[in-house]
């Protein structure tokens, strides 16, 4: 009996630690249309930033203008804070959610 009691813990600690890993990768770097920006500069600054190809920030961007928005990339915060500042700072619109 002992040992059922120490080997719980443990698995509700290891859950809890996945749940955790789960939710920072299940963030979205979302970028928002504008009036001003050019397809031309939004699909520029995808590729630069998110590495994406030429054709996959297209597709973006037409989702962009379309929709209003779209999640052009998936990670944690940590990994996604940088691209974000870096498509602000490139006069476009983005957040993290």
């Amino acid at each position: 009996m002992n040992q059922l009691s120490i080997t719980l813990p443990y698995i509700e600690e290891s859950e809890i630690l996945l749940e955790d890993l789960l939710d920072q990768e299940a963030l979205d770097l979302v970028v928002y249309n504008d009036d001003f920006n050019t397809f031309e500069h939004v699909i520029q600054v995808l590729m630069k930033v998110c590495k994406h190809s030429h054709e996959q920030a297209e597709q973006c961007t037409l989702i962009i203008h379309y929709k209003g928005k779209c999640a052009v990339k998936k990670g944690s915060r940590e990994e996604l804070k940088p691209m974000c500042e870096a498509i602000l700072d490139a006069g476009i619109q983005a957040a993290i959610l």
